[in-house]
């Protein structure tokens, strides 16, 4: 059996094809399948990637495999401040998007039959790309809060496991870790000698404000942590490719032979949009975090009215809210008849969970980035209206 038919197909792709066929000419599609920005970069950021592509050559050629050593900079600078500690630019790898950026560090951890620890639910990349690495994905089962738990993640280390992962903000489930938990399965890694792969692709939308755990004031931090990060979600980069990697040295020396050998160097337009971003934005990104944080609250709000009818809110937070239904189907079928009967896509819990688990039936995933406090109004009109 080949590498990728390991692993299940695109879930966001997978639930386009339920659109085929389907009339939507009176109840326009309430579309909270994806966690991405549909809209373009702010107007001000265009011109500057305009301006790149017009003035400077080099943007057109390869660059270095790690990245732009001033974006490299700029990232270590910010993140020094921001978590309070001590990053260096040769300490930071730029890579081609988040997804890549997980992709390179398991290339660079494991080997065919090691074993990654992921919280259950996962973000299903992560879960696809282990499968196709033939590394064994080891669910760990959150609490009612959709938290995970240390002590139980450390009953579940072999002599073959390489890292846990963990995303925060969640992704699918909206919810964000605190700090003294994030610290805990750091020691936990720390104490085991194994990775702790920290996804915080959604941090620029977490709801608290200061540093969300004190990891990089470790002196020692990048024996054990590998921070992975998206330029995507805060500047609307998607299309460009930009994310990061901060790790030690010699694991980045490691991550560049997979680089190079998939991507040769990232976007070199998108790096430079990512700079500017970073040096120019900052009051721009936190007013998205408010619209974000504004749209999080317009759910908590709400919500009752579908919690009278069974509906369970398990997260939120960031892009998402998770979501348990009422009705006597798996969440995959419901999915399905919600495009037809309600003209709402969504993602079930089943494409974030293991075959055959339970709660993954009677989950889904809304991912509200683009859906405003009058499109929430209208998905929980038609959720409440539901018959079936």
């Amino acid at each position: 059996m080949s590498r990728t038919k390991a692993t299940f197909l695109p879930p966001v792709m997978e639930a386009r094809r339920w659109l085929e066929g389907v009339d939507f000419s009176d109840r326009p599609l309430i579309n909270v399948s994806q966690a991405a920005p549909v809209d373009p970069p702010p107007q001000q950021l265009r011109q500057a990637i305009a301006d790149v592509a017009l003035n400077v050559p080099d943007a057109h050629l390869y660059g270095p495999v790690l990245g732009l050593p001033a974006l490299k900079s700029e990232l270590a600078t910010q993140w020094s401040a921001a978590y309070q500690g001590s990053i260096t630019a040769d300490q930071v790898g730029i890579t081609s998007g988040c997804n890549q950026a997980f992709s390179a560090t398991i290339s660079m951890l494991c080997d065919q039959d090691d074993e990654v620890i992921l919280p259950i639910p996962y973000y299903f990349n992560h879960r696809m790309w282990l499968d196709m690495q033939g590394v064994k994905t080891v669910p760990l089962q959150t609490g009612p809060d959709m938290l995970p738990d240390p002590a139980y993640a450390g009953e579940l280390i072999t002599p073959r496991t390489r890292a846990i992962a963990l995303v925060t903000p969640n992704n699918p489930c909206g919810v964000e870790y605190p700090a003294e938990l994030v610290r805990a399965f750091y020691n936990l890694c720390q104490d085991r000698g194994i990775a702790l792969i920290l996804d915080e692709t959604y941090r620029d939308f977490d709801s608290r404000t200061g540093a969300p755990h004190d990891l990089f004031a470790d002196p020692n931090w990048a024996d054990t942590l590998i921070h992975l990060y998206s330029f995507s979600k805060a500047y609307r980069l998607t299309g460009h490719r930009v994310g990061a990697m901060v790790s030690s040295v010699a694991r980045l020396e490691e991550a560049e032979k997979f680089l190079d050998t998939v991507a040769i160097c990232p976007n070199q337009i998108g790096q430079y949009a990512a700079l500017w971003g970073m040096q120019n934005l900052g009051a721009w990104v936190s007013g998205e975090r408010d619209e974000i944080l504004d749209r999080r609250a317009a759910i908590a709000e709400g919500f009752p009215t579908l919690e009278q009818q069974g509906w369970k809110l398990r997260g939120l937070g960031a892009y998402f809210a998770y979501l348990e239904h009422p009705f006597a189907m798996d969440s995959d079928d419901l999915a399905r008849e919600l495009v037809k009967q309600a003209g709402i896509l969504v993602l079930p819990g089943t494409m974030f969970t293991p075959d055959g688990d339970a709660d993954g039936k009677r989950q889904i995933r809304i991912a509200f980035a683009n859906v405003d406090r009058a499109g929430i109004t209208e998905l929980f009109t038609r959720l409440a209206g539901l018959n079936l």
